[in-house]
């Protein structure tokens, strides 16, 4: 399989302060690809970097082979990158539906747009029972099913997750995790940021260890998962 989204020794930052340095990764076609590291260790710039969200100031990305570090944040979805932020960013005060309906923003097919809106219902049943519903008002869990929902709106090749079970109860992220087993299992390629370092190992097949916004592991997530040093000091697990 051929990588999909490649990142070569990207830099970038918030001002004078250098967030990322030298980072380079790979997300093969098909995989599900971890990133992980402890708070401010630079995992959601450099998600928000591959989004366009934050200007690069060295390297390049590619996607499918194109570098793509100088389209504008929209031409990027439309390439198919599709990024859920962390912290539940809904539009509260919007019901359920004009949610979703906003996910898909950068289409005009009107007819796809409507089928689309029966799959998303298909891997989160939930949110078609509260299609008129005010976003604001539903349950962490359930406000995190809709912003990956509202993600797949946009037909993305590739989904990038940022802490997907923060704040939710063990058996809501159960429940989404299984979801994103589900929709990797269906062709979706997955780069996820996750704090459980446990569950991510478990769901990915390779994976990336950031600290102070450099790359200092990777490997297999199988692998990973058995160096005890590597737990310990950078998984905390």
């Amino acid at each position: 399989m051929s990588d999909l989204l490649a990142l070569e020794g990207i830099a970038a930052g918030y001002g004078s302060i250098q967030a990322l340095s030298g980072v380079s990764l790979r997300v093969t076609t098909g995989t599900i690809v971890a990133l992980l590291g402890s708070n401010g260790a630079g995992k959601t710039t450099t998600l928000n970097t591959i989004s366009r969200v934050v200007p690069l100031t060295g390297g390049r990305i590619l996607f499918d082979g194109e570098p793509i570090h100088e389209l504008p944040s929209s031409r990027v979805v439309m390439r198919g990158i599709s990024q859920v932020p962390e912290g539940r960013e809904i539009f509260a005060r919007m019901s359920v539906e004009e949610n979703l309906v906003i996910g898909a923003h950068v289409r005009r097919d009107r007819a796809g747009i409507a089928a689309d809106l029966e799959r998303v219902c298909d891997y989160f049943p939930v949110l078609k029972s509260r299609f008129r519903q005010m976003a604001g008002t539903l349950s962490g869990g359930e406000q995190q099913m809709l912003l990956i929902a509202r993600a797949l709106m946009a037909r993305p090749r590739i989904l990038l997750l940022d802490e997907p079970s923060l704040g939710l109860s063990p058996i809501m992220v159960q429940q989404i995790f299984k979801i994103i087993r589900r929709l990797n299992e269906d062709g979706l390629t997955v780069l996820l940021v996750e704090q459980n370092a446990r569950l991510a190992l478990a769901v990915s097949q390779y994976a990336y260890v950031m600290e102070n916004g450099e790359i200092r592991f990777e490997g297999r997530s199988a692998d990973l998962v058995k160096d005890d040093g590597l737990r310990r000091t950078y998984l905390g697990v």
